[in-house]
């Protein structure tokens, strides 16, 4: 994957942003540590920079890893674990050990995504398949400590991962679903700042009302986008009809059931500009701010 993304375009709680730049000291400042300071000895092995990155799809775990490989000028490769383990005995460690050699020369950041397809829980050994299920893991986790650079696991469900394993990370962190104010702010960065917003979009409804991840919301902004495209108008704009159809359609995607109430006040048809307050509305209104956040 070529990095694109920045540490302004990754929206999540200060703390896990926090990890993120630790991260990136420690490989920073790895010579200065373990060369300088002395600590490679106390470490023979398992210097390795093992990470793991658990929280629901679309939290933005790519996007982290992403960050990380544009602020450290790496290279990054992204591996489906689920595609690596083999059913053959002996070929997943073959792939396996395919990858980090080939990554060994460019330093690169390896990402495993669903690395449960491999690390899940381990159960009593009853038979030479079970048995070689735990030779696997500990292939991986033997090289994994080897290799000098960085190595994430991703996760959806970190309660299926083995805590022996989850105890041999350097950094675990944790991608929560996004809250109301998160929610805003990864709307109002969404789109490009050559696309044509209309100024009635309401970035703190979008943001309160509607519970989805940031890879939801950025499915609904390119969806929102071609809808506006494809209108019949010289300069046609984003406006919220695009921006609430393209969630409908995103709902549908994720089987979840909606009704119109649920983006009252743009309502049935979508009405372009939410209604007129009047004096006596309610200073809470999520219509009443369209600003973009800070």
């Amino acid at each position: 994957i070529k990095p694109v993304f920045g540490w302004e375009d990754i929206i999540l709680p200060k703390d896990q942003m926090q990890q993120l730049r630790e991260l990136a000291h420690h490989v920073r400042r790895e010579q200065v540590v373990m060369g300088d300071w002395g600590f490679a000895a106390k470490l023979p092995r398992g210097r390795g920079l093992t990470t793991l990155f658990s929280g629901p799809s679309g939290t933005g775990k790519t996007m982290a890893a992403e960050v990380l490989a544009k602020e450290l000028g790496l290279d990054l490769f992204k591996i489906d674990l689920s595609g690596v383990v083999s059913k053959y005995i002996g070929e997943t460690e073959k792939n396996l050990n395919r990858i980090f050699t080939e990554a060994e020369d460019s330093n690169a950041i390896l990402f495993f995504d669903e690395a449960d397809a491999l690390f899940g829980k381990r159960t009593e050994v009853k038979d030479a398949h079970d048995r070689y299920a735990n030779i696997e893991v500990s292939y991986l986790l033997q090289k994994m400590e080897e290799y000098r650079g960085v190595v994430i696991l991703a996760t959806n469900l970190r309660k299926n991962m083995d805590e022996a394993f989850v105890r041999r990370m350097r950094f675990i962190v944790d991608f929560p679903f996004p809250d109301e104010v998160q929610r805003e702010k990864i709307w109002a960065g969404v789109f490009p700042d050559q696309a044509p917003i209309d100024p009635g979009v309401d970035y703190r409804f979008l943001g309160r009302r509607l519970s989805l991840t940031g890879g939801n919301i950025r499915n609904i902004s390119i969806r929102a986008a071609f809808l506006a495209a494809a209108k019949d108008q010289e300069n046609p704009q984003i406006e919220m009809e695009e921006v609430i159809a393209a969630t409908k359609r995103e709902f549908q995607k994720m089987g979840r059931l909606h009704s119109d109430e649920d983006f009252h006040p743009f309502g049935r048809g979508v009405s372009k500009r939410a209604p007129q307050k009047d004096s006596t509305a309610d200073q809470e209104s999520p219509t009443e701010d369209r600003s973009k956040p800070e």
